[in-house]
């Protein structure tokens, strides 16, 4: 599924929540919507899952404009959850994967092959207050994808799983993209969105700031900072090609981080210092998205 959405608007009382909001989610791919708290990503989601509507401005799927039906389409797993406490976790995963549409048989048919993908059929016949946060949150997204949506949309996924489960979600969220599923990550960690995006839009202050590939991106914010990591512990040249940032023992080696001036080609730099020490390995080190997004919203 293709998703576009064209200058949206919405405002509430005095607050304007999105400003002229246009984003391109590309089919098959993961699409990182970021933005700090408050930015109007949450406002967004609401509108491309049509629990709201736009003041103005278009949601476009496939090249149409979005309609009723588009929502069976959709799954949307949102930052605040809830299940029933009380009900058992397979019945509760029943009754949701009914309520998007799935018979009762396709609906336990999907739920075995979930279960046992997630190792969670021992807890079929338990009661979700039993549950840890983190088996919840698999009861959860499990509940989001059941009924096989082309459009999945994941607020903060990761939020309650320890490093073993949240690596579990993320081979998920890749196997499912290399189904052909478009998957748009609401997040604040950006290793995560580095990790799995293949584009994003940056939201703040209502408006979308910055937008493209994670590459690009990076790469246009870089530095041209390089490391180099060398044999022996000793680096003294000294020359106006560049600015020595740090230099670090690593064992035998010596890590060194350069800043090279604008009139050097990355060629002369490496020259320079091949020419002169043993080089182990050396690369550009790109900023993170950590790092771009700090500059950005506190630009």
């Amino acid at each position: 599924m293709y998703l576009e959405t064209k200058e949206v608007v919405k405002q509430y009382a005095n607050h304007l929540a999105l400003d002229k909001v246009s984003i391109r989610v590309p089919k098959g791919s993961i699409f990182g919507l970021l933005g700090p708290n408050g930015a109007g990503k949450t406002t967004l989601i609401r509108i491309i899952t049509r629990i709201t509507a736009p003041d103005s401005g278009m949601v476009y799927i496939n090249g149409q404009l979005s309609k009723a039906e588009d929502v069976y389409r959709i799954g949307y797993l949102p930052e605040e959850r809830g299940l029933y406490k009380k009900m058992k976790v397979g019945e509760q995963a029943m009754y949701l994967a009914q309520l998007r549409g799935l018979t009762k048989k396709e609906a336990h048919r999907a739920l075995m092959i979930w279960f046992k993908r997630f190792d969670i059929m021992d807890w079929y016949e338990r009661k979700v207050e039993e549950l840890s946060k983190g088996m919840q949150q698999k009861v959860q997204f499990i509940s989001t994808v059941i009924h096989d949506p082309d459009l999945l949309i994941f607020d903060e996924p990761f939020s309650g799983f320890d490093p073993v489960n949240a690596a579990i979600v993320k081979n998920e969220m890749l196997r499912l993209k290399e189904e052909g599923k478009t998957i748009i990550l609401s997040t604040h960690d950006m290793e995560s969105v580095e990790e799995l995006c293949d584009n994003i839009a940056l939201i703040h202050k209502s408006q979308v700031v910055l937008q493209g590939s994670v590459f690009d991106i990076r790469k246009e914010h870089r530095s041209h900072t390089f490391r180099f990591r060398l044999f022996g512990h000793r680096f003294d040249l000294v020359h106006p090609a560049f600015q020595v940032i740090s230099m670090e023992p690593y064992h035998e080696f010596l890590d060194v981080r350069i800043r090279k001036v604008e009139e050097t080609s990355n060629a002369e730099l490496a020259k320079l210092i091949f020419d002169r020490f043993e080089v182990v390995s050396y690369e550009e080190e790109l900023p993170t998205m950590n790092d771009v997004f700090i500059q950005t919203v506190t630009n």
